[in-house]
């Protein structure tokens, strides 16, 4: 396959991560900062041998990463288990002439894992029958959707690039478990795919900027009409000579501030 831009952006975010956690260790190694810190009570102490360190939360960290809630219920003695895991952006699965608010709803739906896909209760201690689902439980400031629009056929046996219709909204609402009120977000960004397979094709974006939304394709900049976005939604029939997709969506949550 060519370079793909959702492992290229998560290549990044975490390239990012990686470079702001050093320069705030450096900082605080640095002599100037390794003097006792003076509060009211006294100097600071440094943390016991043994206690780990918190990474740094890191810029990144404040803009991208939402929190996700993995519950598992065992049929047999009803326990939830519950697992909480960090996310920097959703990938969801896409159906023909469907909406991002559709994928966002399946992908939080119930699974139900049985046969071979068993779970194993520790409660039971034996493997179990139950019903899997994911909750947004902490919306991030900045919503990325990846939209999976390259799928592996078994009867193909290779991948194949789904060029389904998928409305994305220019506002949307997310629930979260741990706020008793939704988020809203505005589309600000859309990267899209070019090509009719997985392994050639090429990438372009759309930029939202000062209320104006701008198409970038390499070096070639030119404002477009809000509008024109609707021609990424994808094709409604599989034949199609539109090959151009909506494929990563970035959304912003409205009323929170912007960290730079």
């Amino acid at each position: 396959m060519h370079q793909d831009a959702h492992e290229f952006l998560n290549f990044l975010l975490n390239e990012l991560v990686d470079i702001l956690e050093k320069e705030s260790s450096a900082a605080k190694d640095s002599p100037q900062s390794s003097s006792p810190e003076k509060v009211p009570n006294g100097p600071v102490q440094p943390l016991a041998n043994g206690v780990k360190k918190e990474p740094p939360v890191t810029l990144v960290h404040k803009n991208f990463q939402g929190i996700l809630t993995n519950e598992t219920k065992c049929l047999r003695c009803e326990t939830v288990t519950a697992r909480d895991e960090t996310f920097f952006d959703l990938s969801v699965d896409i159906e023909q002439n469907s909406s991002i608010t559709s994928c966002l709803k399946n992908f939080s739906s119930t699974e139900t894992l049985n046969a071979e896909d068993k779970f194993f209760c520790d409660k039971c201690c034996s493997l179990q029958e139950a019903q899997k689902r994911m909750k947004i439980k902490k919306a991030p400031h900045i919503l990325v959707i990846h939209l999976k629009r390259f799928k592996y056929i078994e009867q193909l046996g290779r991948y194949k690039k789904l060029s389904y219709r998928v409305v994305f909204p220019m506002e949307l609402k997310i629930s979260s478990t741990s706020d008793d009120v939704d988020t809203e977000y505005s589309l600000f960004a859309v990267v899209v795919h070019v090509g009719s397979g997985p392994n050639h094709g090429h990438y372009v974006s759309l930029v939202k900027s000062h209320n104006h939304w701008l198409f970038f394709d390499d070096e070639n900049v030119e404002m477009v009409e809000e509008s024109t976005l609707q021609t990424f939604f994808g094709s409604s029939h599989e034949y199609s000579g539109n090959t151009d997709h909506g494929y990563i969506l970035f959304y912003e949550g409205l009323g929170a501030k912007s960290l730079g």
